[in-house]
């Protein structure tokens, strides 16, 4: 058996891959990490109108790990080409028995991406969550953003939750290492 020791490794650019501080403890380089990353939430309720798509106001981050997501957009623009893990989700709030649709979609570069709709017609709902995730390849430039819709069947509010809890309605990604 043979036993390698060292406590770094780096490509012949002289690039650090990963590192070892000795005690098994290893940390990588840029090569391996998924970032950026961030995830973000939104800090007030959000008025929205009937049957149609509206941009999510998600403008508090937990946390951004190379500043990429602008909370005054609320757009995030990796400037990394690569593979992202994209979620988000939006809990409506209408008045009783009037929800009938509720969709949250993930827009990349101002079109739809991926989206998910639930039908609420059946269980007279107030309120209800509706989550999306997908995985988007994306260049530098490439940007996506959080939209969601409520379409319902009378009454006059309408709204994208934030109070229920923190990440009641939020918004993130991450790089997907190795893809």
């Amino acid at each position: 058996m043979s036993i390698l020791k060292t406590n770094q490794i780096t490509d012949l650019g002289g690039n650090e891959l990963l590192t070892s501080n000795g005690s098994g403890v290893i940390s990588s380089g840029g090569a391996i990490t998924n970032t950026p990353a961030f995830e973000a939430y939104m800090g007030s309720d959000q008025t929205i109108s009937d049957n149609s798509y509206t941009k999510a106001n998600i403008n508090t981050e937990l946390f951004d790990t190379d500043g990429k997501y602008d909370t005054s957009t609320y757009r995030f623009t990796p400037t990394i080409a690569g593979k992202y893990f994209v979620y988000g989700s939006l809990r409506f709030e209408t008045e009783a028995s009037q929800m009938q649709l509720g969709s949250t979609a993930i827009y990349k570069n101002g079109s739809i991406y991926s989206e998910r709709t639930i039908d609420f017609r059946n269980n007279n709902g107030l309120q209800m969550s509706v989550d999306v995730s997908t995985t988007v390849v994306m260049d530098s430039d490439d940007y996506v953003e959080l939209y969601g819709k409520i379409f319902k069947g009378g009454g006059s509010t309408i709204k994208i939750a934030s109070a229920v809890s923190v990440k009641s309605s939020n918004f993130g990604a991450y790089k997907v290492i190795g893809a």
